[in-house]
């Protein structure tokens, strides 16, 4: 994000009980960067779960997925733009999700990714 001339500030709060990885604050964009096993990823999430804590990690998942809904609707309503970026979209192409994100930025649009609706 500095290499595309933005700057940004880290962990701050951006509505109650809710906390951006990174904040834009120039742009007022919000970026959340999420785990693929933690919050569900579609492409590298767990589809099914196996052995004795199978259902918990499923209920813990969807509890995530759900906090993530609820975030992402408090950042909007405190006037934040939001955009969420899963962890391997960076790993694989940094470049790109940033340029995603600088999108967002000059754009003044949302592109938060969709969450996955199915239960896991």
């Amino acid at each position: 994000m500095h290499q595309l001339g933005f700057r940004f500030r880290l962990q701050r709060r951006v509505a109650p009980r809710c906390s951006a990885d990174f904040l834009l604050p120039k742009h007022h964009v919000a970026v959340f960067v999420d785990g693929c096993f933690r919050h569900g990823s579609p492409e590298h999430g767990t589809r099914e779960f196996r052995g004795p804590n199978a259902s918990r990690w499923a209920e813990k998942i969807q509890r995530n997925q759900a906090r993530d809904r609820r975030n992402d609707q408090a950042a909007r309503e405190s006037g934040w733009k939001v955009v969420r970026v899963w962890e391997c979209e960076i790993r694989k192409d940094s470049k790109a999700a940033a340029q995603r994100v600088a999108e967002v930025a000059r754009a003044g649009t949302t592109a938060t990714r969709p969450l996955p609706s199915d239960p896991i």
